[in-house]
């Protein structure tokens, strides 16, 4: 079986080794799944450009569909470090949990949220007019659309990355979860 090594900064690029900088500046440390995308020579900053663009979603928006996508996709990488900041916007350990089982009961414009981006990533976008009609009945629209969609593919090439990589998870690991519905 091949052996996935994350690079440290002196294996990377220059460039790459700039990008270090700046996230152990804003972060405290460079992230294990940051790390492996240096392996590339433009990864890092295309994903980073991407994962940082604009969005009409809020920060917790973001974070509802980040963590239905880890869990869906089974990445426990990315669950561990959405787990940390769904906590950091404001979810509890309870709510992330339902959140990640594509639910959010105690929100009901988060919980259309959650049902939606768990049907657009089971069903490939092909999602019933009935899960549809919620999301747009609980105040979303067809800019939110394309950007929860953006996120979702977003989240996709980090969970592919660590479920082929399988590199050390470097957050507090999140409780292990059975997805129970598609």
């Amino acid at each position: 079986m091949p052996q996935f090594n994350v690079p440290t900064k002196a294996e990377v690029s220059e460039s790459n080794q700039k990008i270090f900088d700046q996230l152990e500046k804003g972060l405290g440390f460079v992230p294990n799944l940051y790390a492996y995308y240096a392996k590339n020579e433009t990864a890092l900053p295309d994903y980073l450009a991407l994962q940082n663009r604009t969005s009409t979603l809020s920060k917790k928006e973001r974070e509802v569909v980040n963590l239905v996508v880890s869990q869906y996709n089974g990445c426990h990488y990315c669950q561990s470090a959405h787990t940390v900041l769904g906590g950091l916007n404001g979810f509890t350990e309870d709510q992330i949990l339902e959140i990640r089982r594509g639910t959010a009961s105690f929100d009901a414009k988060l919980d259309a949220l959650a049902k939606f981006t768990l049907a657009t990533t089971a069903n490939k976008g092909q999602v019933s007019d009935s899960t549809k009609d919620a999301f747009f009945s609980a105040g979303y629209t067809e800019a939110n659309l394309i950007d929860i969609v953006i996120n979702i593919g977003d989240k996709i090439i980090s969970n592919y990355i660590h479920n082929l990589a399988q590199f050390a998870i470097d957050f507090p690991l999140a409780k292990k979860l059975e997805l129970e519905t598609a």
